[in-house]
């Protein structure tokens, strides 16, 4: 099964150029990263969906808030993060469609998908490059594999099951949007 860009559109309420501009780097996630059952496909769309507002947001909006200060080195977070140089919690915010944040988090995904994709670019050297579409999609379907991810959406019967809440909490840490993420979830059970 191959995501549309009409389905998009239904799913999130997009704009059809925004779905236009995503959707060959998602059909290239969805299929590398296995993620092409309806409930996989409705469960991934609606994380990104999320965590991306709709697909517009690759990169976190920078307040600096308290806990974007708290990215700064010395402190936990950022020792967390892999944040070692002052600078760096700005530097690594989040980018991509599931936000990759902090300097390990950014060496991680570099790592990850050159073990699929050779020349995936430097993260660390160049972060602004999660940004693109391509790399933005792919470091999204490279966390979820990481993570399990597939597994998780497979026993997803209902926005409303308890593995969709965990789901959530292994992408968002918490439940930020949840609300949201199971209507888009909903959505995409519907129309796929």
């Amino acid at each position: 099964m191959q995501l549309t860009a009409d389905q998009l559109i239904a799913i999130l309420t997009c704009r059809p150029a925004r779905a236009s501009m995503w959707l060959a780097p998602l059909q290239m996630t969805l299929s590398e990263f296995q993620i092409t059952t309806p409930r996989r496909m409705a469960a991934f769309v609606a994380q990104i969906g999320h965590e991306s507002g709709r697909l517009i947001y690759v990169r976190e909006i920078w307040g600096p808030t308290a806990l974007q200060r708290a990215y700064e080195p010395p402190g936990r977070k950022a020792t967390e993060l892999g944040n070692t140089q002052p600078g760096d919690g700005m530097l690594y915010r989040g980018r991509g469609l599931i936000q990759v944040t902090g300097r390990g988090n950014y060496c991680r995904a570099r790592d990850q998908l050159r073990k699929r994709f050779p020349s995936a670019p430097d993260f660390e050297a160049s972060p602004q490059l999660l940004e693109q579409p391509q790399w933005a999609a792919l470091s999204a379907g490279q966390y979820w594999d990481d993570h399990g991810l597939n597994a998780l959406a497979d026993a997803c019967v209902s926005a409303q099951a308890e593995q969709f809440e965990t789901l959530t909490r292994r992408i968002n840490g918490g439940v930020e949007g949840l609300a949201e993420r199971q209507g888009f979830f909903a959505a995409g059970l519907r129309i796929l």
